[in-house]
């Protein structure tokens, strides 16, 4: 098994012997490790509605969405949603309150300040100032809390972007590179000023070189494919209302909590084992990434000449080509999601398996290691958005495939 860095044998060879000796001593010392039952203790899902918008029967024109991609809370309550159809006009924010009343509208497609060109994700800082990530455009929009436009930033900022719960601008995000070898930064962005001030938060750890099968300089679109992994433990992260961060960077079921300076301080453990990847789980994931790259939307703005499609058509033919010799990591990661509420309670959704449609249990933890009770298999998928006095937003679509945003309340008792 995987384990916060710790490896038992497997069968593929990419065993990493020794990691342990990479961790400091001092900060093992210095770790409490909770372990959790192994029973599940189940808890009712039936959360209340609070308002439900959207769908292809909607009569006010705002609450027609095309194609809603990220959205977020601030400490108000409001709801921030991302609605962006591509790089089409049409996009927009749109910002409705607690009770799912239009509050406003900001941002469209184009090219000038606080204009978007391809807007791929969003974050709502608590104050609601908000940061959209666009693609065509090389950057980040900052919008201030009244949707006016204020700059964009050009610096990359990792990936899995979560609002830090320390200062007003401030981000986190894992490192799209492996400079340390064996690891995976967890980095704190600084946006207040113009300056974009970053710095190493914590170290996750990294089963492999996220640079692997890259080619620096590379101008052959074949070397600028990466390797494709099968179940590749993912590093998931959130912050605190602490100052601090939860993360769980292996194939293990191993919380790992940090105070605000980015010291692991706490590894919450449950009993729970990965599941092995058979052969026949690899056949079938295989076939999944292939038909998922072959159904893959190209989208251009207008129509491509003969060189760019040339260009498109080998990207995809080199995405195929990786996919058909992809490998695969030997067990199913037991941990396939991470959140924090406002309040700081840990939801973590365990995995099913490979190809299930139903989403798996979620375990309501506290930081400090408290086991709350576990969400049954199926009945919630975990919340695309979290905000204050327990509310939660999720995206869906109703039959026509439209988005309908459904808000619910968490209970008191298990918030």
């Amino acid at each position: 098994m995987i384990s916060a860095g710790v490896h038992s044998a497997d069968p593929t060879g990419w065993l990493a012997a020794g990691l342990l000796a990479m961790l400091p001593t001092a900060g093992l010392q210095a770790q409490e490790v909770v372990d959790l039952p192994a029973e599940d203790r189940t808890v009712s899902a039936d959360f209340k509605v609070v308002f439900r918008i959207g769908s292809a029967e909607a009569e006010a024109e705002w609450e027609q969405f095309t194609s809603i991609r990220h959205l977020g809370f601030d400490s108000a309550g409001n709801l921030r949603m991302l609605d962006a159809p591509g790089p089409e006009p049409g996009t927009r924010i749109v910002v409705v309150d607690a009770t799912g009343r239009l509050v406003d509208e900001f941002g469209r497609h184009g090219g000038g300040p606080g204009e978007f060109g391809m807007p791929m994700s969003m974050v709502v800082w608590p104050d609601g100032a908000t940061l959209v990530e666009d693609i065509i455009r090389m950057g980040y929009h900052i919008f201030d809390p009244a949707g006016d436009f204020d700059r964009l930033v050009r610096e990359e900022l990792g990936r899995n972007m979560r609002p830090a719960r320390t200062g007003p601008r401030s981000l986190l995000g894992g490192s799209w590179d492996d400079p340390a070898g064996g690891r995976r930064p967890i980095i704190r962005y600084d946006l207040s000023s113009d300056e974009v001030d970053s710095r190493t938060l914590a170290d996750a750890w990294s089963p492999r070189s996220t640079n692997e099968g890259r080619v620096v300089g590379a101008t052959e679109v074949k070397d600028l494919v990466s390797s494709e992994w099968g179940f590749e433990p993912e590093l998931l992260l959130d912050a605190l209302p602490s100052g601090g961060i939860v993360f769980s960077d292996s194939t293990a079921y191993a919380i790992k909590v940090t105070d605000p300076s980015g010291e692991v301080s706490r590894v919450i453990r449950r009993p729970i084992q990965p599941m092995p990847v058979t052969e026949a789980i690899r056949r079938a994931e295989r076939e999944r990434r292939l038909e998922e790259t072959r159904n893959r939307p190209v989208t251009t703005r207008g129509e491509p000449n003969p060189a760019a499609l040339a260009m498109i058509n080998s990207f995809l033919a080199a995405q195929t080509a990786e996919v058909e010799n992809m490998r695969f990591f030997p067990e199913v990661p037991v941990i396939e999601s991470l959140r924090a509420t406002w309040e700081g309670t840990l939801w973590v959704q365990r995995s099913t398996e490979p190809g299930a449609d139903e989403p798996g249990p979620i375990d309501l933890i506290t930081p400090d290691g408290r086991y709350i009770g576990t969400l049954p298999r199926g009945r919630l998928a975990m919340p695309d958005a979290f905000g204050p006095d327990g509310l939660i937003a999720f995206i869906g679509t109703d039959e026509l495939d439209v988005p309908v945003i459904t808000v619910r309340r968490i209970p008191a008792a298990i918030r």
